[in-house]
């Protein structure tokens, strides 16, 4: 074989292969020609998976709850998450950044402020102990709210980075804005007493399930407790 053949035969196979990559892209563009999936870049979602939307977030939080009642949080992953939800982790990820962040997302579903302070504010004052037992109580009586509500007690008992969520939501989110609303001296730390009397029941009452006051009827536990949380909140 000649010099000229062997270098003939190397310029077909280059024209062959420039050819090939020029079939597969739009003509003068450079991209990918219809028909071709161009390559996802990584750690962002699909335009289809971002196009669901809403739809998309309120199934990755109602994964979520899922996860962490049934796993606890140490053992609930955003892998686990999103592979519940039907979705990439990648969009896990594109919603709420960490484990941390679809941990907090999950409690304010759960428990939202919006709901809580009209339902515990609203009202003439002297009552206010008592809304707030009532509203308190009849959110874990809910067996749609106590079973995540119970699995977001439990990981913040046993889990650092669960309770620095958790505290921070019902700090800043719930207790600082009840206390705005208080005229009374220390309203932080009424508000703080109160929250802590309540989940003291919650503890005794649906964890413990200490006998009588598991079973003991919901008004009866309002008719008592109110009058303690009208003096931490109304100091009278």
């Amino acid at each position: 074989m000649t010099e000229e053949t062997t270098e003939a035969g190397g310029a077909a196979t280059e024209e062959a292969g420039a050819a090939e990559k020029a079939s597969a892209e739009e003509p003068g563009t450079g991209k990918a020609a219809a028909g071709e999936t161009a390559p996802r870049r990584r750690g962002r979602p699909s335009r289809k998976a971002a196009a669901d939307g809403p739809d998309a977030r309120t199934r990755i939080l109602e994964a979520a709850r899922t996860e962490f009642a049934e796993r606890g949080y140490d053992k609930t992953s955003v892998r686990g998450i999103a592979k519940a939800a039907g979705v990439d982790a990648a969009l896990v990820h594109h919603y709420f950044g960490t484990k941390d962040g679809v941990f907090a997302a999950a409690v304010e579903l759960t428990f939202e402020p919006a709901l809580v302070l009209p339902a515990v504010l609203d009202g003439p004052p002297e009552g206010l102990g008592e809304r707030l037992a009532a509203f308190f109580l009849s959110v874990w009586e809910d067996p749609g709210t106590r079973t995540p509500l119970l699995a977001i007690l439990r990981s913040a008992v046993t889990h650092e980075a669960a309770a620095n969520v958790l505290r921070d939501f019902v700090l800043r989110r719930l207790l600082e804005r009840i206390a705005a609303e208080l005229d009374v001296p220390d309203p932080t730390l009424r508000a703080e007493l109160a929250a802590s009397h309540m989940l003291g029941i919650v503890m005794l009452r649906y964890v413990v399930r200490a006998e009588p006051l598991a079973s003991a009827d919901p008004a009866e536990i309002v008719a008592m407790v109110a009058p303690t949380l009208q003096r931490y909140v109304a100091g009278r």
